[in-house]
């Protein structure tokens, strides 16, 4: 398992590559300003598939990304 810093770290550079500087400054003020429940969320986020229809989108995700 990774260290917090670490996964701190690479998610700053993931949002800093991705954004220009104030759409960062911003992104990252409205994270720190929404009352955000992951494990809330996440109990939705795929309750109309199957594990068969998440594993094809991950496989063609893999795919893709070589």
């Amino acid at each position: 398992m990774r260290a917090d810093t670490l996964i701190k770290h690479d998610g700053y550079k993931a949002i800093f590559d991705n954004l220009d500087i104030v759409e960062a400054e911003r992104f990252i003020a409205l994270i720190k300003r929404d009352n955000f429940d992951y494990t809330e969320w996440r109990k939705t986020l795929w309750e109309n598939k199957s594990v068969d229809e998440l594993f094809n989108e991950a496989k063609d995700f893999w795919e893709k990304q070589k």
